[in-house]
């Protein structure tokens, strides 16, 4: 769709120019405003107030995780915002990628969950700088058909390395999520502070789960097919695959209870350097994904928590308790959270996770 713009200002301005070459043209109207987002973001119900606004839908641009994205964008790729999550934004930060936003031109800035604010290094930086503005939250939980597998076999995370189930487990191609997985496997409950020892056991168990893997998911599309077709029976998976599956009456369900417990991760959007489109698209996107008024789609329909406090204690009492937030505050017990980590472990584990998934 860029592509397609920038070819037809290029040839309009040629066949004008060949017609009043003597008189002075106005300038192109900025660029449509370019987001690059996990498939599926661009969903219209979660900004209808800005195409309400801007009569048109933004252009997407999409990677399948967080270091493909961060690639892409050192390299010269360009948009306007972006949608990391939270184990990225420190990251992104220190490579010059992203501008700091204005707090004053986001509406409800100041209804962000106190929870989601409280995460240290998030938001903003000691210099009083935001970085990030939360859109969702949500869970990486062990996801299951309930009519080929039974709960009791699935009390623990380390049902993922067991041999029954091979041929029959997917998880993500997510190094964020693949860690998740293998340090609460493991023990570890905050890998900020992973010691070398712990990172070769959770190393080990991936090790253990890849010789059960018949499919690493880049995208819930991916997964969800492959859980209705029956060809996966277990997998680690966001709260969107149940959601969406039951939605099509596939047999299938979120254990969250397990012994070691889930991961919980926060995201949201950033602006991105060298942003072609105004600040006033930016910042009318930003608003619109942050209205109360999309909540209540994004529990219901996703199966994800609105970063928007108000807008969550506006969603039907039944609908929240379904989806396991019935009690908001609470949506960080048993869970290791998806926190920034230092940048030597992140490297480590990206290097060690595409040895593991290569069967080395």
């Amino acid at each position: 769709m860029i592509l397609v713009n920038v070819c037809r200002q290029i040839l309009g301005g040629v066949f004008i120019a060949s017609l009043v070459s003597s008189t002075a043209l106005p300038a192109l109207a900025a660029d449509n405003l370019t987001i690059f987002d996990w498939s599926g973001y661009e969903d219209p119900a979660f900004h209808p107030a800005y195409t309400a606004k801007h009569g048109t839908e933004p252009d997407f641009s999409f990677f399948g995780d967080e270091e493909e994205a961060f690639q892409k964008l050192r390299s010269g790729f360009k948009a306007d915002l972006a949608h990391p999550c939270s184990q990225s934004v420190a990251k992104w930060r220190e490579a010059g990628l992203i501008e700091p936003l204005d707090t004053s031109k986001l509406t409800y800035w100041n209804d962000t969950d106190p929870g989601i604010v409280a995460m240290k290094g998030l938001m903003t930086t000691p210099d009083g700088k935001a970085w990030l503005l939360p859109f969702e939250w949500g869970n990486t939980v062990l996801t299951y058909r309930t009519d080929t597998v039974k709960p009791e076999e699935i009390s623990s995370l380390k049902a993922f390395a067991d041999p029954k189930f091979k041929d029959r487990v997917s998880i993500g191609d997510n190094v964020d999520d693949a860690y998740a997985l293998a340090s609460l496997a493991t023990g570890v409950k905050d890998w900020t502070t992973m010691t070398d020892e712990q990172f070769k056991q959770a190393s080990d168990f991936l090790r253990e789960v890849h010789k059960n893997v018949r499919l690493y998911w880049t995208d819930n599309t991916d997964l969800s097919q492959a859980i209705a077709s029956g060809e996966v029976d277990l997998a680690w998976a966001w709260n969107e695959t149940a959601t969406t599956l039951q939605t099509d009456g596939v047999p299938a369900a979120i254990k969250k209870d397990t012994v070691e417990g889930l991961s919980t991760w926060v995201c949201g959007y950033v602006r991105l350097k060298g942003a072609a489109a105004s600040e006033d698209q930016q910042y009318d996107f930003l608003n619109a994904i942050t209205d109360p008024a999309i909540t209540s789609y994004m529990v219901e329909s996703w199966g994800y928590g609105h970063a928007n406090a108000r807008g969550m204690a506006q969603v039907d009492p039944k609908i929240l308790a379904d989806k396991g937030y019935a009690d908001v505050s609470k949506f960080l017990d048993n869970t290791l959270f998806q926190a920034p980590m230092p940048m030597e472990l992140r490297q480590k584990m990206i290097a060690e996770f595409e040895k593991i998934k290569a069967g080395y």
